[in-house]
């Protein structure tokens, strides 16, 4: 995380779990002290979005801006006028949840002018058990068209790929060599390989050099 760039854009597919990796990785870097800004642009999904946790995170210190009417009933495509403060402010650590598909990045196009090449990491979430992007092929494809519409460059993949509560050994390893193919097939390095805490030890050696272990921070309980 160290190494990464001040400004951290996250996008990836519906389902590929981009929120909650947007979430871990807020909370790590607050645990770490730092100033942090966590920047909702999902306009697309309605459900589990980070601006969801708000109380949660502002309560370890994470200050987060998502849409500038209250309540998470109301559905509506609006982005507050502050989203542009974490990106601007040199003090903020900023992560920035990005809709989960093509026409979600359009939320991100506006802030072209501010996104300069070298001071901003966007990663890919890959989920391979999504159909979506379950092929390097499927996942070019994805990658291409978010780049197109962002116009933003993604920087890093993030082997992502899980089965909520139920992930095994298994669905990361087979998301982790995915991701090497697209990695291979694109020149965009592997940056991290995430997945439950609890699964984090028993990971083989090559995957865990750079193992990233997340709560389901936005699955209630209940949930499965």
């Amino acid at each position: 995380m160290k190494n990464d760039k001040r400004i951290r854009i996250v996008i990836g597919h519906y389902g590929s779990g981009k929120t909650e990796f947007s979430v871990n990785y807020a909370v790590k870097l607050a645990k770490m002290g730092r100033k942090v800004g966590l920047v909702d642009l999902d306009v697309i999904n309605p459900y589990f979005r980070s601006r969801e946790k708000t109380a949660l995170l502002a309560e370890i210190g994470i200050k987060v801006v998502g849409s500038n009417l209250e309540g998470n009933a109301l559905d509506v495509p609006a982005i507050s006028g502050e989203a542009a403060t974490p990106l601007q402010d040199k003090s903020y650590d900023a992560i920035l949840d990005v809709g989960g598909d093509p026409a979600g990045a359009r939320a991100l196009g506006r802030y072209f002018p501010i996104l300069r090449d070298g001071e901003y990491d966007m990663f890919f979430v890959l989920n391979a058990n999504r159909p979506e992007t379950q092929s390097v092929d499927k996942a070019m494809e994805y990658i291409a068209k978010i780049e197109a519409t962002a116009r933003a460059k993604v920087t890093g993949i993030v082997n992502n790929t899980h089965m909520l509560k139920a992930t095994s050994v298994e669905d990361v390893i087979r998301g982790y060599d995915l991701a090497v193919k697209v990695s291979e097939a694109t020149g965009i390095p592997l940056r991290y390989n995430s997945c439950l805490e609890s699964l984090a030890d028993k990971l083989p050696d090559e995957v865990k050099t750079n193992v990233f272990p997340i709560q389901l921070y936005m699955r209630e309980e209940w949930m499965i």
